[in-house]
């Protein structure tokens, strides 16, 4: 018997949406992505391609080394793919709380419902428990790139690393830093021991993946309230030194920066205290950043560190609406994140549609008016190439394009128990020309507004399918 040994190579052959840039949507009715699998490398985009057999006579050259597959969504009509989704701020430990935050706001939140149960996962098995349901979660709702919160233990921020690997997603894991004003009985026992414990959780990490492609460590100071000034900037000089990325929060709530102004007097504002700890940088991720002002703002674009915008957390906690078309126009790199579990669902697909809402209600009491909007278009890139602009991996993922990792979802309205009705008059039929892409975008907003992790139909990482029926 003889066995194929050569590589081989997915032809993904279909309908598939694509952004193009941090605020539009490229609609492609037939077309063809060429990946190598063995990479995960998208090789090759083919629009308005006529038939499979079209592109496998045209790319022939290319294909002969291969063992060629072909995964077509053309048998629906009401489906498409969509590059995997950013979710930019996310705490792991805190998914079993989702829905659960009564009627606090941030900060009796965190000493209710928060710190209690990120402190319980001192326990391993436990935290395993909780981080595999969360992973996985995720990745059925589409997001195939998180930036994990986990908590001050060591041990379970490695277990995190571990389940993101063996699950398949990419993630950037951090081991929350809380050196002040914290609990007793949930903070770290030093600025020696933080620091000690930081360094550990980096080097672990790192060891799994030193190409840090898949996981890697992120510096995490849990809010300037929670760290010493000695304390941040000694992460700022590890973040250069080792060229790590950073998280944290930002201007989230209106108590807490007045809180901010208490601690640190010396500082011109809550931007300007992570500034002078020197850990805003290219790889920074600014969580909420709800209530900042024109100066603030500067500062961010000029250190080229991005925001995560959690509409469905600030909300939820009544933190406020964070105006994203200004920080937009000012050209700061944006992106969602979920902020489980002041955010209640764990779906980027759910945190795009808040993020549309509150912009319209932004634009309601602003002067502005609908200038201060978000599209479909918009929200859904922020979900997804804007995430990877934040990450400074907007060169590897985001989007379809040469050279990129194939992280993607099908995504299928008609499978069964679909939340969404598509009718047959709104279904793109090939050739139709302009109409075609007319429905084809009507279909996204459908999706947009009334979609949810059921019609996500398979999800693959770096070209491996982690979620679906083969």
């Amino acid at each position: 018997m003889t066995v194929d040994t050569k590589p081989t190579f997915t032809i993904y052959y279909g309908t598939f949406v694509n952004p193009v840039s941090i605020s539009d949507l490229e609609y492609v009715v037939t077309g063809a992505i060429g990946v190598n699998d063995k990479s995960g490398t998208i090789e090759f985009v083919e629009r308005n391609v006529s038939s499979v057999d079209q592109v496998l006579a045209d790319k022939a050259s290319l294909l002969v080394q291969y063992t060629v597959n072909v995964i077509s969504n053309t048998d629906k009509q009401a489906s498409f793919f969509f590059p995997g989704f950013f979710d930019t701020h996310i705490h792991a430990p805190q998914y079993p709380n989702c829905g659960i935050f009564g009627k606090s706001t941030l900060l009796d939140w965190l000493e209710t419902y928060t710190f209690p149960l990120e402190s319980s996962l001192s326990n391993i098995d436990k935290a395993k428990f909780v981080y595999n349901k969360v992973i996985d979660r995720t990745l059925r709702s589409g997001t195939t790139t998180a930036s994990y919160y986990a908590t001050v233990h060591v041990g379970a921020t490695k277990a995190l690393a571990d389940v993101a690997l063996e699950r398949g997603q990419r993630a950037f894991v951090g081991r929350v830093c809380m050196t002040q004003n914290s609990p007793d009985y949930y903070c770290d026992a030093s600025e020696e021991a933080a620091q000690a414990a930081d360094l550990e959780v980096i080097d672990y990490v790192t060891g799994l993946d030193p190409t840090r492609e898949r996981v890697a460590p992120i510096l995490t100071p849990r809010f300037a309230p929670s760290c010493t000034p000695a304390t941040m900037k000694w992460m700022g000089q590890v973040m250069h030194e080792r060229d790590l990325a950073c998280q944290t929060h930002l201007s989230e709530n209106v108590k807490e920066i007045a809180w901010v102004k208490e601690l640190f007097p010396e500082n011109d504002s809550y931007t300007d205290v992570y500034d002078k700890a020197g850990i805003l940088g290219k790889r920074t991720i600014l969580a909420h950043c709800v209530h900042l002002s024109d100066t603030e703002v500067a500062t961010i674009k000029a250190r080229g560190s991005g925001i995560s915008h959690c509409p469905t957390s600030n909300s939820s906690i009544t933190s406020g609406e964070a105006p994203m078309r200004r920080y937009l126009d000012a050209g700061v790199k944006c992106s969602l994140g979920t902020d489980l579990s002041g955010g209640y669902a764990p779906s980027v697909l759910e945190v795009a549609r808040q993020a549309l809402l509150v912009s319209r209600h932004v634009a309601m009491k602003s002067s502005r008016g609908d200038a201060d909007k978000l599209s479909v278009a918009e929200v859904l890139c922020l979900g997804t190439i804007g995430g990877a602009q934040v990450c400074e991996m907007a060169d590897q993922l985001g989007s379809f394009e040469v050279g990129k990792k194939w992280d993607a979802q099908l995504i299928d309205l008609e499978v069964e128990n679909s939340p969404v009705d598509v009718f047959e008059w709104q279904e793109p039929r090939i050739g139709e020309g302009g109409e075609d892409l007319n429905r084809l975008e009507n279909l996204v907003a459908k999706w947009l507004f009334g979609g949810d992790d059921r019609n996500v139909s398979r999800v693959w990482v770096d070209g491996r399918q982690v979620i679906g029926s083969k």
